[in-house]
């Protein structure tokens, strides 16, 4: 019976008895005992099967034969049917009042049973929503303020949103105008494309000129597990045929291998990173980038519908292979955006990259509080140290020791926070000053890299504590190798450096005071790093790096293979067979060979040199020809 029609039956049972006339009630008190009706109450399970056009008359009859059974029913409610005498007006008071209340307390426990059973489906409605994301324990609830700090916000992800903010619309307009007509030209030679659109993406955009993503990949729900959704991703048959091609050209380090692959398959991911780390080796960093948003752009069109990775509650394991180029194309993006200005959409991209496994194997931690600094996200920063796991460990970072003292410092300038707040926590000159007694030997790296040329800094280099670049445990080396060389364009600032050398002045003395610290500070370094060899030692310091090496042109020859395998050295006369009938097309002069191959292998670019041409142009081609042969 549906939930209207139960509603409708309960109240008139509640509100015809109310008018029944003392004259009638007379009459059923002198009548004796009511036998029950005859009514079976299961007949109206079947009103919503009668036909839209009788339902109507339907309702009114059983509407009016309820109403003449409560009449009859109505002392029944009360207490048993007694011998009452009719010339008695106290008794008849008495009695009137009885079914009142009686009426009144059979509308309140109707009601609440109605109540009771809506509510218990909302509560099994409810239960099954949050199924997934239950948490009945500890481990739970903090893995859910994990997912909610690591929450992405798509709209910081569009980095010409920022770049907007940043230079302006007018500024952004004219630069995309000019890319719209160098790929208007690029679009000249597709022959054969029809109209299509293509798929939106949230982490990039795509262009007009790329081709249409097939579903050669694909994605798989694993499980659910801590109120996590597992995921990874599925090569079909033809991929994993592609795949087992790329390996060997990888083998033998054949770059042009590779490039055949893309113009069968444009969308492989493994050649599509290959060739970005290629192309950013030899200086082509548009390309570079560029390759890295089309792999970004398939891994994408592969997702799961569940797989919804803003929420912070996907995961994608990195001991899979077939998820790990997601984490290389992500990590490269991230460093691209960086270089570009836009440190609010490399904030999120590292939320992302972070969120995809617990276990971190890019070290996205060791660079989220750079981004979040030079975002200017100083409150979420702190609030990421405090909620991120739900322990202080990340306070024993090098980078979260200082960044998190700089972070405060921004916060303390700022007039418009409450200083009763800023009161119950350490200042930033406490805090660096804990950073400068946990981890020393920064201060030296800083005044190397930065670099910093005050005096001040070689009276506090002359200090025993502060003069020697190592601690002396590999795993901390490292990480300060790698903070110093992420963050040292911050300290540039005159303001943090103040900062930074009132504290150290302030330790000095501390330690000039009290010289037992100095062993006490050993014994906590030693705690925090326990490890006697380098734990994160899979974590290369260039990776974190602005910089970017690049082979000069004329060394072109002596470079064959993907990146980091430059052991062999290829015939000079490698990739001189470029498409073409023996002559350079308009283009293509002063570019890096491998980049124009390339670039014709990609079905959807081409090189003419028919435009702006004399008519002499031809001839001039042909005698180029005729010398070469």
């Amino acid at each position: 019976m549906s939930v209207r029609l139960m509603k409708k039956v309960l109240n008139e049972q509640h509100h015809l008895p109310q008018h029944v006339s003392e004259e009638e009630e007379e009459e059923e008190n002198d009548s004796g005992p009511i036998t029950r009706s005859s009514i079976n109450p299961f007949d109206l399970l079947n009103d919503h099967d009668s036909e839209p056009e009788n339902q109507g008359d339907e309702l009114e009859s059983t509407d009016e034969t309820l109403a003449r059974h409560n009449d009859k029913e109505e002392p029944s409610l009360s207490e048993p049917a007694t011998e009452v005498s009719s010339s008695n007006p106290k008794s008849k008071k008495k009695k009137k009042k009885k079914n009142k209340d009686s009426v009144v307390a059979s509308k309140t426990e109707g009601e609440k049973e109605l109540d009771l059973i809506l509510e218990d489906l909302s509560l099994n409605v409810n239960s099954l929503a949050e199924q997934p994301i239950s948490t009945k324990d500890k481990s739970k609830s903090v893995k859910q303020h994990t997912a909610s700090i690591l929450q992405v916000d798509p709209k910081y992800l569009n980095a010409e949103n920022e770049l907007r903010r940043i230079f302006g619309s007018k500024v952004v307009k004219s630069f995309e105008s000019s890319n719209q007509a160098s790929s208007s030209r690029q679009m000249r030679g597709v022959r054969g494309r029809g109209h299509y659109t293509l798929k939106k993406s949230v982490l990039v955009t795509p262009s007009d000129n790329w081709l249409r993503c097939d579903d050669s990949l694909s994605m798989q729900f694993l499980e659910i597990k801590n109120g996590y959704n597992y995921f990874r991703y599925v090569h079909s048959p033809s991929y994993s045929q592609t795949q087992r091609a790329f390996e060997a050209a990888k083998a033998i380090n054949d770059i042009n291998g590779i490039a055949s692959i893309l113009q069968h398959r444009p969308y492989h991911i493994d050649s599509l990173l290959t060739m970005a780390e290629y192309f950013a080796v030899l200086g082509e960093q548009q390309m570079s980038a560029d390759a890295i948003a089309r792999c970004l752009y398939a891994l994408e069109c592969a997702w799961h519908p569940m797989f919804n990775p803003l929420q912070g509650n996907c995961q994608l394991k990195f001991r899979h292979d077939e998820n790990k180029p997601i984490f290389i194309a992500l990590f490269t993006h991230m460093k691209n955006l960086d270089r570009r200005g836009c440190h609010r959409s490399a904030l999120e991209v590292c939320k992302l990259l972070l969120s995809l496994d617990s276990d971190d194997p890019m070290g996205a931690i060791f660079c989220i509080d750079y981004f979040a600094l030079r975002a200017e996200e100083y409150a979420w920063l702190e609030k990421f140290s405090e909620e991120y796991k739900s322990d202080n460990s990340i306070w024993l970072f090098p980078n979260f020791s200082y960044s998190l003292a700089i972070c405060r410092f921004y916060l303390e300038c700022d007039d418009c926070k409450d200083a009763s707040m800023n009161a119950e926590k350490a200042s930033s000159s406490d805090l660096m000053k804990q950073a400068l007694m946990l981890h020393p030997s920064v201060i030296k790296k800083l005044v190397a890299k930065v670099p910093l040329k005050d005096r001040s800094w070689t009276d506090i280099l002359k200090h025993s504590f502060f003069g020697s670049d190592q601690t002396g445990i590999p795993s901390q080396d490292h990480l300060i190798n790698i903070y110093v060389e992420r963050n040292y364009l911050i300290w540039r600032l005159p303001d943090l450096q103040k900062l930074l050398s009132g504290a150290a002045k302030q330790a000095i003395e501390t330690l000039e005071s009290n010289k037992s610290e100095v062993k006490d500070w050993a014994c906590v370094r030693k705690e925090a790093f326990s490890s006697e060899k380098n734990e994160y030692a899979h974590l290369l310091v260039s990776d974190f790096s602005d910089s970017h090496s690049s082979i000069p042109r004329e060394n072109l020859q002596q470079f064959m293979g993907v990146p980091r395998m430059m052991e062999g050295v290829q015939d000079e006369n490698q990739f001189a067979n470029l498409p073409g009938n023996g002559h350079t097309p308009r283009g293509v002069t002063n570019r890096n060979a491998l980049a124009v191959l390339f670039e014709s292998m990609l079905p959807w670019v081409t090189y003419e040199d028919r435009e702006d041409e004399g008519p002499d142009d031809g001839n001039q081609h042909d005698d180029h020809r005729q010398d070469n042969q």
